[in-house]
């Protein structure tokens, strides 16, 4: 059996499991965009979305998603920065995700404990006279809940990126007179582009479609394009317009893979260096 046969065979599961539960789903959800509440064929579904009410929800959605991933990336990059600069950087790399490995679910209701009326943070600040907050259902909460959930996800690429840098890059520009500054921005950050990228993806995409912590941290206060399909699915009962939010929103991640995708630096020069 000559290897491009076996190649073909091995493949199967991968194509199978392609066409099963990634395929046929977006084609489900293209198929009922295109029918109202009685099952009859319409194209309202797509001209309803372009309405102020789903133009500012797709606004918002993008904003928040913007924020969870602006204030992730501000804490992941200097992070993983110091881990590759500790002794034991992959021990504490596996306690940074380890939090990750938990039930969402399970972390949304102790961050519900913790910020709370009579939870330990507003414990804390009656102690120390400022009195109890309404911290729950509130913009910050959500960002704060959401950028804590997701920061693991973000570090990981950016510390394989730092990881592999060559350090030698780094005492060459210094060598050659070049500020910390100027090492960061002409030389570390160039080559590390692409874990930031690899990061923006994990992290921005889900980010866009969040309805569960929408729902128990934020309340009512921030809705998102997670948390109005799954009022046209749960509430409404009108899938097709919860299909149609479900197609603009698949179509708004692939674009933003396509936009955060880029190849290797320096790739082919190594290449062409063989």
């Amino acid at each position: 059996m000559n290897k491009s046969r076996l190649r073909s065979i091995y493949s199967i599961p991968y194509t199978a499991w392609i066409l099963l539960f990634v395929l046929a789903p977006i084609a489900l959800i293209v198929y009922y965009s295109f029918f109202d509440l009685a099952g009859n064929f319409t194209l309202a579904n797509y001209r309803n979305f372009f309405t102020s009410v789903y133009l500012k929800l797709t606004i918002s959605s993008f904003w928040y998603a913007f924020l969870i991933t602006f204030f992730s990336l501000l804490i992941a990059y200097p992070t993983a920065y110091l881990l590759t600069k500790t002794r034991h950087k992959h021990l504490w790399l596996l306690l940074i995700i380890i939090p990750s490995w938990i039930n969402l679910l399970l972390k949304t209701y102790a961050f519900i404990g913790l910020m709370g009326l009579y939870g330990p943070l507003n414990a804390f600040l009656e102690t120390i006279g400022i009195g109890k907050q309404q911290i729950l259902f509130t913009d910050f909460s959500f960002v704060f809940v959401s950028v804590y959930i997701f920061i693991p996800f973000m570090i990981l690429p950016i510390f394989n990126a730092l990881d592999k840098l060559n350090p030698a890059l780094i005492d060459a520009s210094r060598d050659l007179g070049a500020s910390s500054w100027t090492t960061f921005r002409r030389v570390i950050w160039p080559l590390t582009t692409n874990g930031v990228k690899s990061g923006i993806q994990v992290v921005f995409i889900p980010a866009l479609s969040l309805f569960m912590i929408t729902r128990l941290i934020a309340g009512n206060k921030v809705i998102t394009l997670g948390t109005a399909i799954e009022q046209q699915f749960l509430v409404t009962q009108n899938w097709g317009m919860g299909s149609t939010i479900a197609v603009f929103l698949i179509v708004f991640m692939f674009i933003i893979m396509i936009v955060t995708n880029g190849k290797e630096k320096g790739a082919s020069d190594n290449g062409k260096a063989r």
